[in-house]
């Protein structure tokens, strides 16, 4: 599977998470997720390309409880199973 499609899929499980995904160019700093309130945020770096968008959002999803199911790609489970 391509970077641009575990991305996509990535966000969509993040977003299914209870994340508000906010892609925004951050002049390449890579992003990250908190809590500001009750809302837990994904910041997503435009200015990366998307297999380093796609690092740093695994990176912050593995910090969070998240909903994987059946319909989650393999690749992205392996993904968001892997030690840092």
């Amino acid at each position: 599977m391509h970077s641009v499609d575990l991305l996509e899929e990535a966000l969509q499980v993040a977003m299914n998470s209870g994340f508000e995904v906010r892609q925004e160019w951050f002049n390449e700093q890579g992003g990250g997720a908190c809590r500001i309130g009750e809302q837990k945020v994904l910041f997503v770096d435009l200015s990366l390309t998307a297999q380093e968008q796609l690092e740093h959002v695994v990176e912050a999803l593995r910090r969070w409880p998240i909903n994987v199911d059946e319909t989650t790609s393999p690749e992205l489970v392996a993904l968001l199973m892997q030690q840092a």
